[in-house]
């Protein structure tokens, strides 16, 4: 469903990302870990179509996103880790918006379900500029599911929920995974990225140093213990960056 190639991305003489191979399949969870400045932001930004690549090749769908855009697009959901909304429309407008810009026909019933889901009801009337940090991300999550995209990525997707709204935020992914989407998480939090993700992607400096699972993780980090959270895991891995961890799986 996501297929990444030799991802490279340069801004003058800054390389946010170098070399990057990775897939996600229909139904897996990738966690996309690293730390600050490792080029997470940058690689979903330009899986989205959003950044082109400065060499390399990405598709979504079997459609690639710089050749054959529109597709690709059609295809996936990107929410940032801080979703901007329109101040002037409402939460019902924003839905209304995003049916119009992705051309679903059924968008009323589907909106419905979505504001219910994620108890956003008492404030379907509200303008943008008066909803809450919690709140704009429950909008920007909605309106990225409202068109049924196979693939959805999310970074830093609790950022401003509270318990509620969390627990409502990982069970829809876990839905959308189990209907069949390829979904990726970028995230600090990483017992975020334990509880929800099938496999994790860890990057460095714009490198990959693990690609795996967190059972991989365990022997490719020297036989780490069974029970080691994964927490140890990739402070392990990230403070070991000088040596790249050759990825468990390849396209």
């Amino acid at each position: 469903m996501i297929d990444v190639r030799d991802l490279h991305k340069v801004y003058r003489q800054t390389v946010a990302v170098a070399g990057l191979t990775f897939r996600v399949e229909p139904g897996e969870i990738l966690g996309l870990l690293g730390p600050n400045g490792a080029g997470k932001t940058t690689t979903m930004r330009a899986v989205a179509g959003i950044i082109p690549p400065t060499h390399g090749t990405i598709s979504v769908d079997g459609h690639d996103v710089v050749a054959d855009p529109v597709p690709a697009k059609r295809a996936l959901a990107y929410v940032p880790d801080d979703p901007k909304l329109f101040d002037a429309l409402t939460v019902r407008e924003h839905l209304a918006f995003i049916a119009s810009a992705y051309q679903v026909a059924d968008f009323e019933a589907r909106a419905a379900r979505l504001i219910d889901e994620f108890e956003l009801g008492e404030h379907r009337d509200k303008l943008g500029q008066e909803l809450s940090r919690g709140m704009r991300q429950k909008v920007a999550i909605c309106c990225a599911y409202l068109h049924a995209p196979r693939a959805i990525l999310v970074d830093e997707p609790l950022t401003g929920l509270d318990p509620r709204g969390i627990r409502t935020m990982k069970e829809s992914l876990r839905e959308r995974a189990a209907a069949g989407a390829a979904v990726v998480i970028s995230s600090h939090l990483l017992a975020l990225i334990e509880d929800l993700c099938s496999r994790m992607l860890i990057i460095h400096q714009g490198q990959p140093l693990f690609s795996g699972t967190m059972a991989q993780a365990r022997v490719a980090c020297g036989g780490a213990a069974s029970d080691s959270s994964l927490e140890d895991v990739f402070f392990r891995v990230t403070e070991g960056a000088s040596a790249v961890v050759t990825p468990a799986r390849t396209p």
